[in-house]
């Protein structure tokens, strides 16, 4: 019994201190629950030999000169640099173009829309039909509205100082009342932008799976997102699982790859599935801190980062797939450090305490996991078009944690409404599509919408 005893409060001790040694670098952890010791940055990317800033063949955005500017100065040079002559009347040789690009003076333009009335024959009065954006006696543009909206959703601006940077720039009365009221008018307007593209992730090859917890009206919800490189959608749910999921009603008709952290209610749809790999490296740092005189977790790490250099360089090279001279030889080595791994750690058989399925070690869970779901693990070396990680997800959800910290949402309708609008202008971004232009088309009642499939 003593013996027993020991070995029960050796695991527990042993668990224990692995819990005090998780942090954002070998788990799922963000950065803010580092609460004993936070670890120095420090990236899980081997080196790339490439240097800092723009790298070759990425798009610039410095500045051109113009063929047809606004506007002309001419500068003339009145005495001679060198003896003092006058220039006056002297032919010039050559001119040196310099333009200045800047914004003029921001003043509102105020269009008056006079519906006039007429009486028919019939003595009936018909009023004409006022525009869209003309809804009171006296309101605010769809330039106005839509910069608004903008602030609010992706400059994650608070109403007040979103109401004074308004008032300072076009030099007018803005009222945080209106502000707090912008995106209520917006998100209707998007209802057709939801519909197109939820029906184009669906058809998509290739789409990313991932939710988070967040507060929203004093309660707990669950955000759910799908997105590629092209499309962005939210979810605002209570639940977290399959209710979730079928509610959101992406997944369940999903005909393509879904990329994901591995949770298991995704595993329960019958899509083809690829895990991502940022999680399994973070786990194998873990495995590396737990088991020092170990190296089969840095090896593991070690074939996953080549596998991910080589499918860039085949996709550099237009390949359609990766050479099997070069794939055989990494699996061949990532099912040999797994195997020892599995070799090491051996599966535990001892009954739970209180009872159910035998505890195993996260290590042990791990390597299982690693094993069980091989190909899916290796689904970006198999196939090209699938990313090595689900970051695509994570930055789409990222910037809501940002939101919830600076001001967060009062109402669940609120914060639905802020992830409709924002949901549009992410999917805008992706796409090259000029946000405000956008977001002002909307207003008027003509969304962007997308037309196809987008891939990641």
């Amino acid at each position: 019994m003593l013996r027993d005893e020991v070995e029960r409060l050796t695991l527990r001790v042993a668990e224990l201190e692995r819990q005090l040694k998780t942090n954002s670098r070998n788990s799922s952890k963000p950065p803010s629950q580092d609460v004993y010791a936070k670890p120095a940055p420090k990236s899980l990317r081997g080196k790339t030999g490439r240097g800092q800033g723009k790298q070759p063949g990425s798009a610039g955005a410095s500045l051109k000169l113009v063929e047809d500017p606004g506007a002309v100065v001419d500068h003339i040079p009145s005495a001679c640099s060198g003896c003092g002559a006058g220039l006056r009347n002297r032919p010039s040789v050559d001119v040196v173009r310099r333009q200045v690009h800047d914004l003029p003076e921001i003043v509102p333009v105020v269009t008056e829309h006079r519906l006039h009335r007429r009486r028919c024959r019939c003595g009936v009065l018909t009023t004409a039909a006022a525009p869209a954006e003309a809804t009171a006696p006296a309101c605010y543009g769809p330039n106005i509205t839509a910069l608004a909206a903008y602030l609010l959703t992706y400059q994650h601006i608070p109403i007040a100082r979103a109401a004074e940077l308004l008032a300072e720039a076009m030099s007018m009365a803005v009222s945080t009342g209106w502000v707090s009221s912008v995106l209520s008018r917006v998100a209707p307007q998007l209802e057709p932008f939801v519909d197109a593209t939820q029906d184009a992730l669906r058809r998509t090859p290739v789409a990313h799976f991932d939710e988070t917890a967040l507060r929203a009206g004093g309660a707990r919800f669950w955000l759910h997102s799908a997105s590629t490189d092209r499309l962005t959608t939210y979810l605002l749910h209570p639940k977290r699982g399959r209710g979730a999921i079928d509610a959101f009603d992406i997944l369940p008709r999903f005909t393509g790859i879904a990329v994901h952290d591995g949770w298991h209610p995704y595993r329960t749809y019958d899509v083809t599935h690829a895990l991502c790999n940022a999680h399994h490296q973070r786990e194998l740092v873990a495995a590396a801190d737990a088991h020092p005189e170990q190296d089969w977790p840095a090896q593991l790490r070690g074939v996953l980062d080549e596998l991910n250099t080589a499918a860039h360089t085949a996709r550099e090279l237009g390949l359609d797939e990766l050479p099997g001279e070069v794939l055989d030889p990494m699996t061949s080595r990532f099912d040999t450090h797994l195997a020892t791994g599995l070799q090491l750690h051996t599966r535990n058989h001892t009954g739970h305490p209180q009872g159910g399925r035998p505890a195993q070690t996260k290590t042990r869970a791990l390597l299982e996991r690693l094993h069980r779901h091989r190909d899916d693990v290796l689904r970006f070396a198999f196939d090209l078009t699938v990313p090595f990680t689900n970051n695509q997800a994570e930055r789409d959800i990222r910037m809501t944690k940002t939101q919830l910290k600076l001001a967060g949402w009062r109402t669940t309708p609120g914060a639905t409404t802020w992830l409709t609008v924002r949901s549009y202008i992410s999917t805008l971004r992706k796409n090259g599509i000029h946000v405000l232009t956008a977001l002002r088309d909307a207003i008027t009642g003509n969304p962007w919408l997308p037309t196809h499939p987008a891939t990641t």
